[in-house]
């Protein structure tokens, strides 16, 4: 019965939230001309300079763009993610949107209820007719950034800080590996993994105790991917300083998702970007255009879905040979004369 109470209170409390978040939009749901889109973030958070980042980036760019109307919701818990998805479900929204593999099977229930309303996934796969599945091929570029910071390593041992212990984020760290040992084959990678839930994507201080052990054993690159809690391993890059002769970092960090290179400027190395905002835009636009394509939608190298970053931030960290190298094996990937390996199986 209490489970039941809990249920039904966290239903209200998200169709509040949207409510509450479409104040004013009375007039915009009249407006034909406008489609209204809903996003529901993963736990860590729009804010997380990663993986919500980016899609929040993505919708952001769509509603300046085109004629939308906008509304999202932050879940505090797992539990919040359903009631959010309803809510916009409910209101009749034209796309609705969810962030992270971990929302899949929700958004299946939901979208088998609400057959003529549009969904997208990011990260997740279904069959369903009328949910667009938006996967990466991450491990692609991963393996270029792995060979990075197999050029950039002193200590010939490098770091990587996944979040959940899962597939997807050994694909990750199985590309990174195997693209640092292409150029170096006695590199170690040591690989730590913040938990086994959803609070391992939103807990920087573990993520920073694990970088900092990875340090300790004399790990001088680290890769994380890791979302809000791989911000820890930015600290712990920061934390273990400069060298007083050149001034450069004595350890560097790999962001991920977004283009992290200016979160902490000199020690992040580079960031493999996986272009969440591009994916989930087109999403909205198809709605817009009323050409929504659902099925699996695949973003690899080839399509600049996945890249390395590189800017003013970290352009003086990369010898200009390195980038050479890199882009080489970027078009000999997209080319199939390289084959990342994939923990997940084929994509």
């Amino acid at each position: 019965m209490k489970l039941k109470v809990f249920a039904a209170g966290a239903l209200l409390s998200a169709v509040a939230l949207v409510a509450s978040s479409c104040r004013g939009e009375a007039g915009a749901a009249e407006d034909k001309s406008k489609k209204r889109v809903g996003i529901v973030f993963d736990i860590g958070g729009k804010d997380d300079r990663s993986f919500n980042a980016a899609a929040w980036d993505g919708v952001k760019r769509a509603a300046a763009d085109l004629p939308i109307v906008l509304r999202d919701v932050e879940p505090g818990n797992p539990t919040s993610i359903e009631p959010a998805m309803r809510a916009f479900a409910e209101r009749g929204y034209d796309l609705i949107i969810g962030v992270g593999f971990a929302q899949a099977p929700i958004m299946e229930q939901v979208a088998k209820e609400y057959p003529h309303i549009n969904f997208a996934i990011v990260d997740g796969l279904s069959q369903l007719p009328n949910v667009a599945s938006l996967i990466f091929r991450e491990h692609e570029g991963s393996y270029l950034v792995g060979m990075i910071a197999a050029r950039k390593t002193k200590t010939n041992v490098l770091g990587f800080v996944g979040g959940m212990d899962i597939p997807l984020i050994h694909r990750f760290k199985e590309g990174y590996e195997q693209g640092a040992k292409s150029v170096n084959p006695n590199i170690q990678v040591l690989a730590n993994y913040v938990g086994i839930n959803d609070a391992a994507w939103n807990n920087p201080g573990k993520g920073k105790e694990l970088a900092l052990s990875q340090i300790n054993r004399g790990a001088d690159v680290i890769f994380t991917a890791a979302g809000n809690s791989g911000l820890g391993a930015f600290d712990a890059a920061e934390q273990a300083g400069r060298d007083p002769q050149t001034g450069q970092a004595t350890h560097y960090v790999i962001g991920v998702d977004s283009n992290q290179n200016g979160v902490k400027p000199g020690f992040v190395l580079t960031s493999m970007v996986k272009r969440v905002d591009n994916a989930v835009y087109d999403a909205v636009k198809q709605v817009v255009d009323g050409n929504f394509k659902p099925g699996v939608q695949v973003f690899g190298l080839e399509k600049d879905g996945v890249a390395y970053a590189l800017d003013d931030f970290n352009r003086a960290l990369i010898d200009p040979a390195v980038l050479a190298e890199v882009e080489a094996a970027k078009q000999q990937i997209i080319d199939k004369k390289i084959t990342v390996v994939d923990a997940m199986g084929p994509k």
